[in-house]
């Protein structure tokens, strides 16, 4: 198991926000998380990467204990976090911001934006262009190959299409369906579209609570099924 995670709880002050929470994701997996605004979403995805203090009985990855990794180890050792809120470095050039994200694992610079490249072809038309002056789809699509620089094993993705044109949502979906299968993927998403087109498993979750898994294939591709959860 790439990750695994079991009965974790996130605290702000004395209200518990997320409870109990037991989920994992295996190599090669796309595995999303849905649930309403406000359902602990974000909150468990933070505490997964170090941003936020939690507490669980087990917390793994790639066997090894995490819960008390500080985020910078855990992007080195290959989970990284893909923010919801699209966050670049605006005052520095597409191409910086990709060879800024190859910098702390040592990767080779052509190396480093031929892999962005691989994923998005589009991407060259900015890079010259300050990052700042990017739309938020085109942010997140920036944001998704940096995340890919030092070979991580698992992306860890926070509503990747919120906010963003049908057309840029079909760029990501070509992004995320060509990644499929090449790196893990733990992905928080209310698109149904989306999820229904690329999962593998799916949690929901409820008031901070995971109420659901659902793996059998007629139930992921049942858009109807999970609204209930929205």
């Amino acid at each position: 198991m790439l990750l695994e995670v079991e009965n974790l709880n996130v605290f702000y002050g004395k209200a518990q926000v997320v409870h109990n929470v037991s989920l994992n994701v295996k190599a090669g997996e796309m595995v999303f998380l849905v649930g309403r605004n406000g359902a602990g979403k974000t909150t468990l995805m933070r505490a997964l990467t170090g941003f936020i203090g939690s507490e669980a009985n087990k917390v793994t990855f790639s066997d090894r204990d995490i819960r008390t990794e500080k985020t910078e180890n855990l992007a080195r050792m290959g989970l990284r976090y893909v923010f919801q809120d699209k966050r670049v470095f605006t005052r520095l050039t597409v191409k910086e911001n990709i060879l800024m994200a190859a910098h702390p694992f040592k990767e080779d610079k052509k190396v480093a934006l031929d892999k962005v490249i691989s994923i998005y072809p589009k991407i060259e038309e900015f890079w010259d262009i300050k990052a700042g002056g990017l739309s938020g789809g085109q942010r997140q699509l920036l944001l998704l190959g940096r995340a890919l620089l030092g070979d991580p094993k698992l992306l860890l993705i926070d509503e990747p299409t919120e906010g963003l044109a049908a057309g840029i949502i079909e760029d990501v979906f070509k992004v995320l369906y060509l990644l499929k299968g090449t790196v893990s993927m733990l992905i928080v998403e209310q698109n149904l579209d989306l999820v229904t087109r690329l999962a593998d498993r799916i949690y929901a979750i409820r008031e901070g609570s995971i109420v659901k898994e659902i793996t059998e294939k007629s139930e992921l591709k049942d858009r109807n099924r999970l609204e209930e959860f929205l």
